[in-house]
């Protein structure tokens, strides 16, 4: 960050546990690294977590989110979430909607538990939660997702953001498409002013659930 302060740095994580103070802290003092963080929780309750041998409680990762929010006011966060994991009761499951209502990620990458062969869980656990009941709680964990994401990306409306541009948009070459500091998806006309590589600032007009569209100005 400080080499190439032209350079834009993401932090990337496996585990929530590699997200210090420290290292929040340092995500805050350089404007080159992205406010965005990936902060898996794949379940919302302390015993499904302990099952899946996560190392964390509830409780812990939550402390987790309130560090970034007082440290990074604004970063982005997101997720991966699994539903149906072995075991896991109607009001487990709730609890990871409760964490979601406590997080409001930007969005998520969400899941229903399978059983893989040779994992720690598909040894030690009988993966008895029916498909139809897995399938329900994963639409009601997309959905809640959607319409978080959907409430974040509205806060960009009206507002001017920096985009890196990554290249043309999947659905027209008369479009470009990029990503903001929070690494959202931000869509906008073609200009010979810019090309891809390139920062531009783009006043977003309107958004979906997952881009923002807008123009650069």
């Amino acid at each position: 960050a400080e080499i190439s302060p032209d350079l834009r740095v993401r932090f990337s994580t496996s585990h929530p546990k590699d997200i210090t103070d420290e290292v929040l802290y340092t995500i805050a003092k350089y404007d080159n690294i992205c406010n965005y963080i990936h902060l898996p929780v794949q379940s919302g309750n302390s015993r499904i977590l302990a099952l899946m041998n996560r190392t964390y409680t509830r409780e812990w990762y939550m402390n987790r989110i309130d560090a970034i929010r007082r440290i990074i006011p604004g970063c982005a966060i997101s997720a991966d979430i699994i539903a149906g994991f072995c075991t896991e009761t109607e009001e487990e499951h709730q609890d990871t909607l409760s964490i979601m209502d406590y997080a409001r990620y930007n969005f998520a990458y969400t899941f229903s538990y399978s059983e893989r062969p040779g994992t720690l869980a598909a040894r030690k656990y009988t993966d008895d939660v029916p498909e139809a009941v897995k399938a329900r709680r994963l639409a009601e964990i997309f959905k809640k997702q959607q319409e978080d994401s959907l409430a974040c990306l509205e806060d960009f409306v009206g507002k001017t953001v920096k985009v890196l541009i990554e290249g043309y948009s999947k659905k027209s070459d008369k479009e470009y498409r990029g990503r903001n500091d929070e690494n959202a998806m931000v869509v906008f006309p073609v200009s010979d002013l810019v090309k891809p590589g390139d920062y531009a600032n783009v006043y977003v007009e309107r958004c979906t659930s997952a881009t923002l569209l807008g123009k650069i100005v």
